[in-house]
């Protein structure tokens, strides 16, 4: 009796950790929502490093909008400014001269880099202006618009935003009537349209009552003479050279009052910058309610080709969207849409009118195709139609055979065309191919099979041939069944994501769906939440950046808007190095693979641009790139001419070297490119003459105080850059002279330096500012993700946390991320858990105001979305738990108590380590350690210490204690 109850026992206790570990694999590896999309940021990625596709889980109607990673705008042009380096000297004399104002205007005027049509552009921006503003017949008051369509105005953030509208520049014809009360008969009025961009000219009842140039806010007067009782008509015609165009202010600006009033806030009748219900006159006190002018007016593009405005930097661009229409569904139960990281495959399923439909969904790289694959739980039941549609012109559609849809289309302005195809199989049915979509009806199973292709080759060559590379994929797939390409992907994908586990514990609403876990974090333990980013965001690196991929950009591999973000580029002052965080310590080291190439390219471009700028060899890198891998100063002098970025991704190698121990590696790619770098900033450097330290002019501390000479960024950044070219040098037994030129430099360079208010000072000048919550904590570099400030600079790290304190822990997206990391290199776990809380938390939970932290779908939010604050922050949680900078592996140096219990699997430290770790209650209880370059390997946990020879493959296990086992 007593064994029968044991053997029950045992097999209750190992039923009860099945369903246990499940449940929690499945919190720490499933996004999981209970409705479709709403938004694009509810949407769920997948990719394949190449193209990638956000799902909506649509029911009616299902988008998958997609994108291919070399489509961007632009063409292949120099970005240097040949003999800008005639101007280098004076600009450093008027910093010196404290003028940085006339420094920044001769830096604008002479030292920027070229733009795209520049040349061209103001002769041609002139023939386009005169054409357009020619036409004015819809200014007419019997002007017959019957036929225009309708827009919804203001469009606060651009008409881009409106169907129809995106990405467009161009003049766009306007008209609205308004009624003027009775009692204003005989009297003056102003009309109210806020900022328009960029031009407009503006009509009352055909006369024209106003014409501006440029963003100020509009406010016409409109002579009485000119209005009558009851409709009056309003005609605008905007012209917009670039970025965003039409009515852009709050609709409270849109309205028209009588002249001498002025508008007020309903609210208490304080005097207000926007228009709300009332005016009021300021000599009587009389007030009246304004006429308003928000909501339906008619619209007409008048011509949507303009000039290309000329640009520094390329745009990444959306591709196309794939649309499936099914019939309606009526009442729909049971509705689960998810991602399923463990294996890269998405899921949409629903019951509805007795029958379970499910979608699933995946992006293949073995066979560069991405897939949806339908089956419901009846036979014939699978009926939709699909479609190819893009935001881009010249577009066409064109059926290639019976199961195949074609879509080709060029990029306005530029050098690149898309070419996508549309492969359908179905099992039984009735499948049908027209030039305008595809149509299956009454299938039991349905494959779509689904690639991209551009004409780009490389940054110099654009002769590819995007119709032969569809051609090849497809022709891959149709031989195959579509559980051998699941199959395929599946094992592809998990040979990088199975490197790594981390297990953080179940926690209360690990369960819950994945939006509602997001909003209840900050208040509710759910440890596996924070697994669940950390291997999201592992995801996401696979997902875009792979060998044979390119490099991720600002939002990875997605993007849905033909004017993004920033472009969607590549932003090398921060973000770009910040993609690549994890991807070492997370055990992802060959997806560094595509940031590489890239650099590579950068290195040549870089060389013209050094030579241009500065007349130095070596290479630079300022603070944006793009696919055509410009590497010249960008955007504006007082934060566009930062000179580090070539010193900073040349970190990113020396750290894949670190991890890896590829001498190899060292000595092709590496070296070569810290030493070019190295040689720019031997010869950049220059005396400061006020403290005969060398310093780094002229620059910028990224995107705050202006151009300046000495920032201290850039200072550690090169001091790190110095001292890891001499020891990969003695490593490869080279450039023995050229090391010793570098340690003297290094010793010349103006140090760290200690302010007024007990803080690392941001710039050479103590001009710190202890209220300023600037994003950028450009003085930290040298706390993370540098090591020129170490614990044991106290006074310096002091320095530093106090810094931190002033410049707080409110920030975008990628800054909370920074934080994280910058933290847990203090040795405070419990403040970078804080930042870490603060990065979890909903970005949109207040409508219309959305902040840093994460999106429904776990998308970091700038807000708008960021991909780096996903990268940085899972990086920031490696760091609490292992440290390996300083030459030692340091076990859990920065564990938050909210983490006491854990177990960690292929994190990865440099020298060459693997390490298997678990702890509990905050203290660890073992670790396992494998030697993949046979390196002597020193250990570190809560001052003790352990020191051993390792033999090349070999695994060390030690205990709490330190002590092996």
């Amino acid at each position: 009796m007593k064994n029968r109850y044991t053997r029950q026992s045992i097999i209750a206790y190992l039923t009860c950790l099945i369903i246990f570990t499940c449940t929690n694999l499945f919190a720490q590896n499933k996004l999981w929502y209970n409705k479709p999309s709403q938004k694009w940021t509810d949407a769920l990625p997948i990719g394949n490093g190449r193209i990638g596709g956000m799902i909506y889980g649509g029911i009616d109607t299902e988008r998958l909008q997609f994108n291919e990673q070399t489509l961007w705008t632009g063409a292949p042009r120099e970005y240097q400014r040949e003999g800008a380096y005639k101007y280098l000297q004076p600009i450093r004399q008027l910093i010196f001269d404290g003028k940085q104002k006339e420094a920044e205007a001769l830096a604008e005027a002479h030292f920027m880099g070229r733009k795209s049509n520049e040349d061209t552009y103001e002769t041609q921006k002139a023939a386009w202006y005169k054409t357009v503003s020619s036409v004015k017949a819809p200014a007419a008051a019997n002007f017959n618009d019957g036929k225009w369509k309708s827009i919804t105005l203001p469009t606060e953030k651009g008409w881009e935003i409106v169907p129809g509208f995106e990405g467009m520049d161009g003049a766009v014809w306007f008209r609205t009537t308004f009624t003027l009360p009775a009692n204003w008969a005989g009297k003056n009025v102003v009309l109210s349209l806020g900022r328009i961009r960029d031009r407009d000219f503006t009509f009352v009842n055909g006369q024209q009552v106003g014409a501006v140039d440029g963003q100020d806010y509009r406010r016409y007067a409109v002579p009485a003479k000119l209005l009558h009782t009851g409709k009056n008509q309003i005609a605008i015609q905007v012209i917009n050279y670039n970025d965003k165009g039409g009515l852009t202010s709050n609709p409270h600006q849109l309205a028209v009052y009588p002249e001498g009033y002025e508008p007020v806030d309903i609210k208490g009748g304080i005097i207000s910058k926007d228009i709300n219900d009332v005016a009021v006159n300021s000599n009587t006190g009389e007030i009246v309610k304004v006429v308003k002018l928000n909501g339906a007016w008619k619209y007409w593009i008048q011509n949507d080709n303009p000039p290309q405005f000329p640009r520094y930097n390329a745009d990444y661009q959306p591709f196309a969207d794939l649309y499936l229409q099914f019939a309606k569904q009526g009442t729909v139960s049971n509705y689960s849409r998810d991602l399923d990281i463990s294996n890269a495959t998405g899921h949409v399923s629903y019951s509805a009118s007795g029958v379970k439909y499910t979608r699933e969904y995946l992006a293949s790289n073995p066979d560069q195709v991405m897939a949806v694959h339908l089956t419901a739980d009846k036979p014939g039941k699978i009926t939709f139609n699909a479609s190819l549609k893009t935001l881009h012109q010249s577009v066409i559609t064109k059926r290639i055979d019976a199961h195949t849809l074609a879509l080709y289309f060029n990029v306005r302005g530029g050098a690149l065309r898309g070419v996508s195809y549309l492969y359908a199989d179905a099992k039984r049915g009735k499948l049908t191919v027209t030039n305008q979509g595809i149509s299956i009806t009454g299938a039991d199973v349905a494959t779509l099979y689904l690639t991209a292709a551009t004409n780009f080759k490389t940054y110099k060559d654009v002769s590819g041939n995007p119709e032969a590379l569809c051609q090849k994929a497809i022709k891959g797939i149709r031989t195959k069944t579509y559980a051998a390409v699941r199959s395929a992907h599946i094992a592809d994908y998990q040979k990088y994501y199975n490197k790594f586990a981390i297990n953080l514990g179940k926690g209360k609403n690990a369960e819950l769906p994945t939006d509602e876990r997001i909003l209840k974090f900050n208040n509710t333990d759910d440890p596996s939440l924070v697994s669940l980013f950390m291997q999201y965001s592992r995801y996401l690196l696979i997902s875009t950046s792979r060998p044979g991929s390119g490099a991720a950009n600002l939002q990875g591999l997605w993007n849905d808007s033909l004017t993004p973000p920033w472009g969607s580029k590549f932003t090398t002052n921060i973000n770009l190095e910040m993609n690549y965080w994890p991807a070492e310590m997370l055990n992802l080291s060959t997806c560094t693979q595509p940031l590489f190439n890239m650099v590579e390219d950068l290195v040549q471009t870089g060389k013209q641009t050094a030579k241009a700028h500065y007349n130095m060899p070596g290479w630079v890198l300022h603070h944006n790139t793009d696919l055509w891998r410009g590497t010249a100063p960008v955007n504006a002098a007082d934060h566009g001419i930062w000179v580090t970025g070539a010193a900073w991704l040349s970190e990113s190698l020396w750290e894949h070297y670190q991890f890896t121990q590829d001498k190899a590696f060292l000595q092709a790619r590496a070296y070569p490119t810290m030493k070019s770098a190295a040689e720019f900033f031997v010869n950049f450097l220059v005396k400061d003459p006020k403290t005969g330290y060398l310093i780094s002019a002229p620059s910028n501390s990224p995107e705050h105080g202006g151009l300046v000479a000495g920032p201290t960024m850039d200072h550690q950044i090169i001091r790190e850059l110095f001292k890891n070219t001499v020891a990969a040098a003695q490593i490869l037994g080279t450039d023995a002279d050229f090391s010793k030129i570098l340690q003297e430099k290094y010793s010349q360079i103006a140090p760290n330096t200690i302010g007024k208010y007990g803080q690392l000072q941001e710039w050479t000048v103590d001009k710190d500012d202890t209220t300023d919550k600037h994003r950028h904590v450009s003085h930290m570099w040298g706390v993370h993700p540098g090591t020129d400030i170490t614990p044991a600079d106290t006074e310096l790290m002091k320095a530093a946390k106090k810094s931190m304190y002033y410049r707080g822990d409110e920030g975008t997206g990628w800054s909370l991320a920074w934080k994280i990391n910058i933290w847990a290199r203090m040795r405070d776990g419990n403040h970078a858990y804080k930042m870490l809380t603060m990065l979890l938390s909903p970005a949109d939970a207040v409508p219309n105001h959305e902040k840093g932290g994460i999106y429904h779908n776990m998308f970091d939010a700038h807000p708008p979305f960021q991909i780096d604050g996903n990268f940085g922050g899972a990086a920031g949680i490696g760091e609490m738990l292992l440290q390996s900078q300083f030459g030692s592996l340091e076990l859990l140096p920065a564990l938050p108590s909210a983490l006491p219990t854990g177990e960690v699997k292929g994190i990865r430290a440099r020298g060459g380590f693997v390490l298997n770790m678990s702890w509990k209650n905050g203290a660890l209880q073992q670790v396992e350690i494998t030697s993949d370059a046979g390196k002597p390997c020193t250990v570190k946990y809560q001052g003790k210490e352990i020191k051993f020879d390792t033999q090349k493959g070999g695994t060390y296990k030690l205990n709490s204690e330190l002590k092996k086992i």
